[in-house]
């Protein structure tokens, strides 16, 4: 007989901190992934040169779970995605991309949901250059 009231007594605690620790919101979910300017490495900084063959806004980690505005861009090389930056920023700066523009892209190479891609750093389409992030990845045109 005690070694089951020592067994349900054991039970019993196990649920109390179970749901002491529930009510204090303690999670215990995996580590987040990468996400934004942790996801920028300078060392793998490459410029690119192509013509946008499509621009879609959808959720990504670059966009730290908001809106992002990314572009399909063919290159020599074949076709990259490129991150630009969250939608509510290129709308706020009135800044629009078009299937044909001819763009310049220094940004840090990097592979997201299957595709190659980069994380742009910096734009040029003709004579027009937009500065997106800094040196380390932190996007600039906050608002």
């Amino acid at each position: 007989m005690r070694l089951s009231s020592l067994i349900l007594g054991i039970v019993c605690a196990v649920a109390v901190i179970a749901i002491l620790l529930s009510v204090l919101g303690v999670n215990f979910h995996s580590p987040s992934v990468l996400q934004g300017s942790a996801l920028y490495n300078p060392s793998n900084e490459i410029t690119v040169k192509g013509i946008v063959t499509g621009v879609e806004e959808f959720d990504c980690p670059v966009s730290e779970g908001e809106l992002g505005v990314h572009l399909t861009l063919k290159t020599t090389d074949g076709t990259l995605q490129i991150h630009l930056a969250p939608a509510r920023i290129l709308q706020g700066q009135k800044l629009v991309f078009y299937p044909g523009d001819q763009v310049q892209v220094v940004g840090a190479k990097t592979r997201l949901s299957g595709k190659n891609g980069v994380i742009a750093r910096e734009l040029t389409r003709g004579n027009e250059s937009y500065i997106f992030r800094d040196s380390t990845g932190k996007l600039l045109m906050v608002q």
